[in-house]
């Protein structure tokens, strides 16, 4: 058994890569693995000689492969897929905040203290006093639009 067989170079790099998708899950490496395997026996066959139609037929049978049998080894190995809310509009939007600096009256903005960190803070015109609970209608560039909350909530507010 010589190691420059070119069937022995093909076998043993797909028995690489297969076991490759051990310590790289993802259900790719197994397919370029199995593409290996069959082209060492292609070579074992006769069907390809020398190293361009190896080369060439690990290619298409790659391709071939990875879009036919993707999806099945994704199903297999699974994944984690979240997709989070990207309009940071939404996660602000009636939310609970706590004055720190009184808002108002008219346009005189203040501040509230929204998941740990101070906000600038607008009202809707009415004076709203330090330690009064807002909910939080928008944000209008870096401030936050407030109105005092009708019914102040008995859990935590957001710090």
């Amino acid at each position: 058994m010589e190691l420059s067989n070119p069937i022995i170079i093909w076998a043993s790099l797909g028995l690489v890569l297969m076991l490759a998708e051990i310590i790289v899950p993802g259900g790719i490496v197994v397919l370029l693995g199995m593409a290996s395997l069959l082209v060492a026996g292609a070579l074992a066959l006769g069907v390809v000689e020398g190293i361009v139609q190896s080369l060439t037929l690990w290619f298409i049978l790659s391709i071939v492969l990875l879009l036919s049998f993707r999806h099945i080894t994704q199903g297999l190995i699974g994944g984690d897929s979240h997709q989070d809310n990207t309009d940071e509009e939404l996660d602000l939007y009636n939310k609970i905040a706590l004055v720190k600096e009184a808002i108002g009256p008219g346009e005189k903005s203040g501040r509230v203290t929204f998941q740990g960190a101070d906000w600038p803070a607008l009202g809707d015109g009415s004076e709203i006093l330090v330690g009064t609970q807002v909910r939080i209608i928008c944000r209008e560039n870096i401030a936050l639009i407030v109105e005092p909350c009708p019914y102040p909530e008995t859990q935590s507010v957001s710090s």
